[in-house]
């Protein structure tokens, strides 16, 4: 079954993004922000849940993308599925679910990042239909530190 992010889904999701993901924050933060994402309309947050044990396997989480040099679409932020639920189709039911979130907002369009290295996550996004357009490199920059 596949719903909406809820609160108390926080801690699977923190295990989630600190195991598959390799971003381990503390609680707080990930409480932080389920309040900041959940109150802004722009973000969707989805959750695939186990209909057996109600056990949250995987979420996705997307908000709208706009540019000058584009049409309105969706960036993906995060996607992941737990190792023991890994090739048992939540991830594409997942990115289903989003891309029928997108239509319903006459959104045509969705991105997404993902790291060089994930080999196994980039053939999964070219099995479910995704291109990888061009080459770029990804900078960031931690404001908290002075030059």
């Amino acid at each position: 079954m596949i719903r909406p992010i809820k609160r108390e889904d926080l801690a699977t999701i923190a295990e989630i993004n600190a195991i598959e993901l390799g971003y381990s924050v503390p609680g707080e933060v990930v409480e932080k922000q389920f309040n900041t994402v959940i109150s802004d309309s722009n973000h969707i947050v989805l959750v695939y849940v186990d209909d057996m044990n109600q056990e949250v396997l995987g979420y996705v989480h997307a908000e709208k993308y706009n540019t000058l040099y584009s049409d309105e679409l969706l960036n993906v932020l995060g996607l992941a599925v737990t190792t023991k639920a890994h090739h048992r189709g939540i991830g594409k039911q997942l990115m289903q679910a989003l891309e029928d979130k997108a239509r319903a907002r006459g959104i045509w369009s969705i991105r997404l990042n993902s790291g060089e290295e994930r080999h196994e996550a980039h053939r999964f996004y070219e099995h479910i239909g995704y291109v990888s357009p061009k080459k770029q490199k990804k900078y960031f920059k931690d404001l908290r530190n002075k030059l």
